[in-house]
């Protein structure tokens, strides 16, 4: 059984100066129509999505860069819980190294937000 995991943490308050400097442009290589569509204009939803592309990204042990921003998104289930799709390059990677479920869990704060990715497989 293999099993990894991956962590992040980001200040919202410079998350919100990036949008500011960047603006939309930068949300739309960060996420996906859905994902932006779900969170609108809440930047701890957007801060706390951010942080869990990057935690799964550390779990696939590439970062961003082999994986895209995009391949990674993160929508809401029934009861609100984030649910994690991987595509291209991500979810080749995850393939490849036999990781096939997925958990996350997000969180915020006023200041923070926080997410953590847990992948298992053979």
């Amino acid at each position: 059984m293999k099993i990894a995991s991956g962590i992040d943490l980001v200040e919202i308050e410079r998350f919100q100066q990036a949008v500011d400097r960047h603006g939309h442009r930068l949300l739309e290589r960060i996420f996906t129509e859905a994902e932006l569509a779900e969170a609108g204009a809440n930047i701890a939803s957007l801060a706390a999505r951010f942080a869990a592309k990057e935690a799964v990204a550390k779990a696939l042990g590439t970062g961003i860069g082999a994986v895209g921003w995009r391949e990674i998104e993160v929508q809401r289930g029934e009861a609100r819980q984030p649910i994690l799709r991987l595509c291209g390059c991500a979810a080749q990677i995850a393939a490849q190294q036999g990781l096939q479920y997925w958990t996350i869990s997000i969180s915020h704060t006023q200041k923070t937000a926080a997410a953590v990715a847990l992948a298992v497989g053979n």
